[in-house]
């Protein structure tokens, strides 16, 4: 495989704040790499020295194979970008959009109409050529904005939140388009806040204020030692009135913590207790008590490092 993006201690400071710190990454051709951490951990001054717009204080990337500090220009033309904001023009029709960005990254005038048909084809958006940009759903702005981002048939894609604001089916839809990109050897940088979306991500990075703490596929993030310490076991609790169960289990000396998750509780205790929280339960009123043993959660791996960090 090839590695498309490469860092090493990439650090940026302004002034006396350090906003990025000895970040280290390896990206490959063909991924999609998920970036996630809370807002003003970094993640933005990362994608901006990743795409040539900000210099690294200290520290080095290559990104396509080219330095981002000496071919600064060279890796602008060569990757695409979306932003969460919907950043087109609103009262230009979708064909004058991706009209517009094909003539500003250079595609000449002998294949510009077949280029821009084949994006059209990509996303999906064929029904809408003549409607203007600022009349669309949101979930098909984000698709006329995919679209204006591969004109140019970049091999490297950064996605800041591209699905905030759209709704489940528009979001699932877009997925879709990345997977089968993906497969077409494009490699995608997505940030976002959604668990879900980090699930579907062949790798994850997550950085927590300026650091870059762990990195990896999601499954090795969840067998990290830390996120389920030696002696304890991740269960899910089945019960009527879920606030109050929760109230009741928090107190417990097994309990290390208890949430609350769609329709169950999610527990970190002591190995061995099931027995306990199904008769403690019961005491306290709560009939009909199912307890199974379950995996980590991606959610559960950054609660957790994020917790640990703020401790430190």
């Amino acid at each position: 495989m090839n590695t498309v993006i490469q860092t090493e201690n990439l650090t940026r400071r302004f002034g006396s704040v350090t906003a990025v710190d000895k970040v280290s990454l390896e990206i490959e051709e063909g991924d999609i790499f998920g970036f996630l951490g809370p807002n003003g951990s970094g993640k933005s001054t990362v994608i901006r020295m990743l795409c040539g717009l900000l210099m690294p204080t200290q520290g080095s990337a290559r990104v396509l194979g080219c330095d981002v500090v000496r071919d600064s220009e060279k890796v602008k033309h060569n990757i695409g970008y979306m932003s969460q904001q919907f950043s087109l023009y609103p009262d230009l029709t979708v064909m004058e959009n991706l009209t517009f960005y094909a003539r500003i990254y250079g595609i000449p005038y002998r294949s510009r109409r077949d280029r821009i048909e084949e994006v059209i084809e990509i996303v999906g958006i064929q029904d809408y050529r003549k409607r203007l940009a600022g009349y669309l759903s949101g979930g098909w702005k984000q698709r006329l904005a995919l679209a204006c981002a591969l004109v140019h048939q970049p091999k490297l894609m950064f996605l800041d939140e591209p699905t905030a604001g759209i709704d489940p089916v528009a979001r699932r839809e877009l997925w879709n388009l990345l997977f089968e990109l993906s497969g077409q050897g494009v490699t995608f940088f997505v940030t976002t806040h959604y668990m879900d979306e980090a699930e579907r991500c062949s790798h994850v990075g997550y950085i927590h204020f300026s650091k870059l703490i762990v990195c990896g596929t999601p499954n090795e993030l969840k067998q990290l030692d830390e996120i389920s310490p030696e002696g304890t076991v991740r269960l899910e609790v089945r019960c009527q009135r879920l606030p109050s169960a929760m109230r009741s289990l928090s107190g417990r000396p097994y309990v290390r913590d208890v949430t609350i998750f769609a329709d169950s509780l999610h527990v970190l205790a002591e190995e061995g207790c099931e027995a306990h929280i199904e008769n403690d339960l019961a005491e306290a009123g709560f009939a009909q008590t199912q307890v199974i043993a379950i995996p980590p959660t991606l959610e559960d791996v950054f609660v957790t490092l994020t917790r640990r960090r703020k401790a430190v």
